[in-house]
């Protein structure tokens, strides 16, 4: 796991459980009856990154973006309810804006970002993006397991190959889609690391170790 010396605290949040990292420390899967008695949230950060594992999240060119469109165009690619309410945010790194919803992660999501002084909410797929300037390696592989999806954003070089999310039950599902995708961008997984964000079960990782170059964990 890469360890980093600031004061910085992130938090990813599925539905009813969450999982911090500190970055000298990454907490398993919590749930949401420990919010209140979770040290972390009663210390200061110096910066704090919310992530909710939603998939209503799309990726637009900044040539195609209309702000005032944003709620019509995440409804072409996902399922919106009526509640939902819809942002954007730019992602200069691919001359992208991302439309999303971070409903989904519901009130667990609301109480920890006000114990952490309202920090902003972004979908997971968002920080995966983000995550990949990080990345030394040409193949980048980044993925994110929880409530029942794998969220996968894969790259070569400075190109980015995919950012979704993919229904999955169980782990040799989400596996499935991760060899799937790799299989389609003629990804070479012996040559590969993969990047996960949300914690593994240990025989989920040696599972992968199996197949993977490595297995690591970003901060």
């Amino acid at each position: 796991m890469q360890e980093t010396g600031s004061n910085h605290i992130s938090v990813l949040i599925a539905k009813d459980e969450f999982t911090i990292n500190t970055g000298c420390a990454r907490s398993e899967w919590l749930g949401a009856g420990l919010v209140f008695s979770t040290e972390e949230f009663r210390r200061s950060w110096d910066r704090a990154e919310l992530s909710v594992l939603t998939p209503k999240f799309s990726l637009v060119p900044d040539s195609f973006f209309d702000i005032s469109r944003a709620r019509e165009m995440l409804a072409e690619i996902v399922v919106l309810d009526t509640a939902d309410d819809v942002r954007t945010v730019a992602v200069p790194e691919f001359a992208a804006h991302a439309l999303y919803s971070v409903n989904d992660g519901g009130q667990l999501s609301q109480v920890i970002s006000g114990s952490l002084g309202n920090a902003e909410l972004f979908p997971e797929q968002y920080w995966q993006l983000k995550a990949l300037q990080s990345i030394p390696d040409y193949n980048k592989i980044i993925a994110s397991y929880g409530a029942g999806r794998i969220y996968l954003t894969m790259a070569q070089g400075r190109s980015l190959l995919i950012s979704n999310s993919f229904p999955a039950g169980d782990f040799t599902t989400a596996q499935y889609w991760i060899f799937s995708l790799m299989r389609n961008f003629q990804l070479n997984p012996e040559v590969s690391t993969i990047w996960f964000r949300t914690p593994l079960e240990a025989e989920w990782e040696i599972s992968l170790y199996s197949y993977f170059k490595s297995v690591e964990f970003l901060q």
